[in-house]
This record gives C-alpha cells, structure tokens and sequence, in this order.
C-alpha cells in the first residue's frame, strides 16, 4: 500500500510508491500531480474504481472474477408482421414489384332482365378490368470485417467472440432498421422518402379530426365518460362509410402511452365493471359481427417523441389487417456471403437484403385518426 505524507493539517504532500526494485520511491509535485489525474480518470464521484470506455482492453486484478454472461444492449423491439401483413421471398432481385387490381364494370344487374317477348331482346354484358400499383423495391447490404488480431485480442477476455458479436451487431442494424420502416418509412434516404412510406403515414389514406376534436384533443385514456360511451360504435360507422360497406376492421392501434393509461383506468369511476381498455375491446367486438375483430395494440412509434419527427399528432389507426388491404414485402429476406480473406488476416463478409415501403392496395379499408395532441 502507498504510503501519504501529510503536513500538521493532514494534507497531503507527497506519495511514496514503491519502485521496480522494491525500494521505496517519493514522487515530486508535478509526478504527484500526474499520478493524481491518471488516477482520477479511473474513479467516478462515489470513490469506486470505474472500467474503461468501449473496447475489450478492460483493467482487473488477480482478485477479479469475470462473470460468464456477457450483457447485451436494449433496444426497442415490436414486431411488425403482428401490424401488417409481411411478404417475403417474392420478387427477388426486382427493381419494382407490380400489384395487379381487377374491377368489375359494366351495367347494373337490372340490366341483365331480359324480355322474351320482345324479337332481337338485347342481352347485357359484364366486363372487367384491371390497374397496377407499382412499389420500389430497395437494396440493402452491409460489410463486417475483422482481423486475426482482433480475435485473439478479444479471445483473451475469456468469454467475448469478436467475430459473433460482428454478426449480431449487423442482424440488429438491419432488424431495427426494418422494424422502423414497417411503421414510418425511410428515414434520411432522399430517394426513398418520396416513396418509402410505412404503416403509420401513408399518403392516400383518410384521415378523420373529428372524433378526437369532439372529446377535447385527449388520450382516450382521457375522454370524458360521454365519449367513451360511443367511442367503438363511433368508429366503426365512420369506417364502414369509408370504405363504402365492403369490409369490418379487425384491429385498432393506439399510441403505446396511451395503452398503458387506458389498462389502468377504470372505464366509470362510479361503477368500477373494467379497465377503459377492456370495455372498449368488448364494445369493438360487439360493433363487428362474426368475431372479425382482433385487438386493440400499441404502438410506440405512433407517439410523436418516438416518431424521430415523422409525425407532429399521435396516431390512431383503424384497419383490416389483410394482405390485400395492405402489406410490405421482403423480396430477398437476410442474407450473408461466406466470410473470406485475401491474406489470411483479415476477414470480411457482406450481409444483404431487399425490402419495400408498406403499399395500400386498398386504402378505403385504412382509416387515421388524428388525436389533436402529441406525447
């Protein structure tokens, strides 16, 4: 142990060390001072010695156990085939997947009644036709490389492979890359952004400011009771008339906050029967014949502090979750070269993939709300 000169005050003066040899070696003022900083930049405020910064060069002593599981980062994750209908491995290597549309046309069913009386009885035809929905596909890839240096450098901390950590490192930047653009498009890529949308904004979808301005601009988990009391059924008719009658929706995403809030309040003050959640996922499910509807979900990205600015109100969506209704694609899902070297040093592999924005193929059947508030 080091022993401290102090003077009469007990301050400190000078710091004996002990020396290659053995012997004991007095440091001067400006060998103090050094030894004083080097030190403090080990040390956190409470006085506990503290590791380095990143990096697999780590200070221990022959008293240190290093423990076996190795701790790895949090990140948000959601999945977005539970949001959207995901379509992987078609299309591979396309620059543009066409989605074809059939109609219907023609004249009315009355005017396939025929009078048999009359000669030379015109008879009615159908016809069909068809339009296309043309989605970009976009190309992804990512190099990881590594030395043999740096495996056995990192080989020495006993429980860490380098080489592992590349791999996973990768499959998470695509991962959460991929999670971000099924809800909110590209972000940063200019050529994208005009074309690379995601389930919580696109363009040709309606969006209602009614029903949110009505209760105030508020979290449902707000509402006053008289709103709550129609909210479901309110919605549900406002959908049918959009999409002309033709289908039910089957889930309703609400911003993750606002999920939260609605678990832990109760619907009525007065007469405690259920959470806000749990009474409107009933009266959803009453609202929609046949079991067609699904849940209620949240959504963190449907918050604007956790929109990156893609937003400027939360969102509430109101859809059919059908693959014709909607869907991204994933024309060539994840894939990785095999790792090789030119000089049997340093290694390198190339990780890549394809994927497109989310399409409506039937935007009527997507319904936003738009909240009049952000959190």
């Amino acid at each position: 142990m080091p022993k401290i000169i102090t003077d009469v005050f007990g301050k400190p003066l000078r710091r004996v060390v002990n020396g290659h040899d053995g012997k004991p070696l007095i440091l001067n003022p400006e060998e103090q001072a050094a030894c004083d900083w080097s030190e403090s930049q080990i040390r956190n405020r409470s006085g506990r010695r503290i590791g380095n910064a990143l990096g697999f060069e780590i200070d221990i002593t022959t008293m240190t156990a290093i423990a076996r599981k190795i701790v790895q980062q949090s990140y948000y994750e959601i999945e977005p085939a539970e949001y959207l209908p995901i379509i992987a491995g078609q299309g591979a290597w396309s620059t543009n997947v066409e989605t074809v549309r059939e109609f219907v046309t023609g004249d009315s069913f009355e005017s396939g009644i025929t009078n048999l009386s009359q000669a030379n009885a015109r008879i009615s035809e159908v016809d069909a036709a068809v339009d296309g929905v043309n989605l970009p596909i976009y190309n992804w890839n990512k190099r990881a490389s590594w030395t043999i240096m740096q495996i056995q450098h990192a080989a020495k901390v006993g429980n860490w492979d380098y080489g592992e950590a590349l791999q996973k490192a990768r499959k998470k930047n695509y991962d959460l890359g991929i999670q971000r653009v099924a809800f909110l498009g590209a972000n940063g890529f200019v050529n994208a952004l005009s074309n690379c949308y995601g389930l919580l904004n696109l363009p040709n979808v309606y969006t209602d400011t009614t029903v949110f301005t009505a209760a105030g601009n508020v979290a449902i988990s707000k509402m006053p009771l008289a709103n709550l009391n129609t909210f479901a059924s309110t919605l549900v008719s406002m959908y049918r008339v959009n999409c002309n009658r033709s289908a039910w929706p089957t889930d309703f995403y609400v911003p993750e906050d606002d999920f939260i809030a609605m678990g832990g309040s109760q619907f009525s003050p007065t007469f405690p029967i259920g959470t806000i959640g749990e009474i409107l996922l009933k009266a959803f499910k009453s609202s929609v014949p046949n079991g067609k509807f699904g849940a209620i979900k949240p959504i963190s990205y449907a918050m604007v502090s956790f929109s990156g600015g893609t937003l400027s109100n939360n969102a509430y969506v109101l859809l059919n979750k059908n693959d014709e209704t909607l869907n991204m694609q994933l024309p060539v899902p994840y894939s990785t070269t095999v790792p090789n070297s030119l000089d049997n040093f340093q290694l390198q592999d190339v990780a890549y993939a394809q994927f497109t924005g989310v399409q409506a193929l039937k935007p009527r059947e997507i319904i936003y709300f738009n909240s009049g508030y952000s959190s």
